[in-house]
């Protein structure tokens, strides 16, 4: 499956953006969905995650802030941000999970200013 990841931009503090990422095929068949992000000089780091069942998880420093969601008969995963600050700039990158394989999606920019 290919992932293409897209709505990033350049937001204020406080903003609000919803990246999405759309699947080239079935996306019903990955146990997990997630969104992950990159700052530059960091490593990668998982933001959020939702499982075929529909269960969330999240990094400690996006709770309540972030929502993923995932629409298995659109093949498309959502990342709902709001309130965001200058910290949550990175590329983020969706990636689709099973236990053996894992694929990911090329990246978008996400700019937050002061």
């Amino acid at each position: 499956v290919q992932l293409q990841a897209s709505g990033g931009g350049l937001v204020q503090a406080g903003g609000a953006l919803r990246l999405s990422c759309a699947a080239s095929g079935s996306i019903d068949s990955f146990n997990r969905m997630g969104w992950y992000r990159q700052a530059p000089g960091k490593q990668r780091e998982l933001v959020a995650l939702i499982t075929s069942g529909g269960f969330a998880n999240y990094v400690d420093s996006v709770k309540g802030r972030f929502t993923i969601s995932r629409d298995n008969a659109a093949n498309t995963v959502y990342l709902q941000m709001n309130s965001l600050k200058p910290e949550d700039t990175a590329v983020y990158y969706c990636a689709a999970l099973n236990t053996l394989s894992a694929f990911w999606g090329q990246g978008t920019l996400v700019t937050v200013s002061s």
